[in-house]
């Protein structure tokens, strides 16, 4: 479980940091995600990690608009 989650954890950087994956991500965020991986997980587990993804990736993006707001 702790691989998937450092798995996780690796996805959301990427797709913060790297432009291509980035829109990789978007346009097809299971073959993004298996990319990383390495495995084809079944439905049900791939998409948990692309909601994980998608969530980690609007919480810190919010949390640097929060930032910004209060000067931060």
């Amino acid at each position: 479980m702790d691989d998937l989650k450092n798995k996780v954890e690796e996805i959301v950087n990427k797709v913060k940091n790297d432009g291509d994956f980035a829109k990789k991500f978007q346009e097809n965020p299971v073959q993004a995600v298996e990319s990383v991986i390495g495995v084809d997980l079944p439905d049900d587990q791939i998409n948990g990690v692309i909601n994980t993804v998608k969530a980690k990736v609007n919480v810190d993006n919010f949390g640097d608009k929060l930032k910004g707001i209060f000067g931060k």
